[in-house]
């Protein structure tokens, strides 16, 4: 890994004009290379305000959380200088973009492959996760540890990983199961992980996922068939 290592993050949003500019200015400047918002098929300003705030937007119209992220690992594909490190955060402003040194140090200073930002060892402001979000955590986590031998307390989407060992993983969700998907591939791999605590706060706007029956449902439903497709 290059000294001071390329850093690149991969925000996907749909519909966060609201929220994406103040993710994108508190991203660290001085620690990343390049942000990259992609564009999930929104219908307002989301592209407009994370181009003013200074990310590079990757439009992507097919809606679901994989394409988006896909997206972004497709652009870092096509760069001559391969990253190092991706960092995934979600672009409604309920992470803590301050926290990435916290995320991307044990990369750095341990040599781990990836790190996931864990809600559930942090600080969660009141309210910030549904009850359906933080059982679905709870009963994801420990069937991964029963059937895949890891320990994880969160499926957060506040997360670092080497850009090789991503790669190597070759994902393929395109919606709902992205997070778990790249949880168990790298257990499955056997990868050096950890966990970090993070913070989290309400975030701004209205969920695509837990704010709506339909996206509860597909979420759980997919994170269910994840633990068994790749067992």
């Amino acid at each position: 890994m290059k000294n001071p290592p390329k850093i690149v993050v991969i925000i996907p949003a749909m519909n966060e004009e609201g929220s994406i500019a103040k993710v994108v200015k508190d991203i660290p400047q001085d620690l990343v290379s390049e942000v990259l918002v992609c564009n999930n098929n929104s219908t307002d300003n989301t592209k407009l305000n994370a181009e003013q705030a200074g990310a590079t937007v990757l439009d992507e119209p097919r809606p679901g959380y994989g394409w988006a992220c896909l997206k972004g690992m497709d652009y870092c594909e096509q760069m001559e200088e391969k990253p190092d490190i991706i960092v995934f955060i979600d672009g409604d402003y309920s992470d803590f973009p301050q926290e990435m040194p916290d995320v991307v140090a044990p990369i750095l200073n341990e040599d781990v492959d990836m790190v996931i930002g864990s809600r559930a060892l942090g600080k969660r402001a009141k309210g910030s996760m549904t009850v359906p979000q933080v059982f679905g955590n709870w009963l994801a986590t420990r069937l991964m540890r029963l059937f895949y031998r890891v320990k994880f307390t969160d499926l957060g989407p506040f997360r670092a990983i080497k850009y090789d060992k991503l790669m190597a993983l070759e994902m393929s969700d395109k919606t709902y199961g992205w997070t778990i998907e790249m949880q168990i591939k790298a257990a499955k791999r056997k990868f050096k992980t950890c966990e970090v605590p993070v913070n989290y706060k309400k975030r701004i706007g209205k969920s695509k996922v837990s704010g709506t029956i339909k996206g509860t449902f597909m979420a759980g439903y997919k994170i269910l068939w994840a633990i068994v497709k790749y067992r």
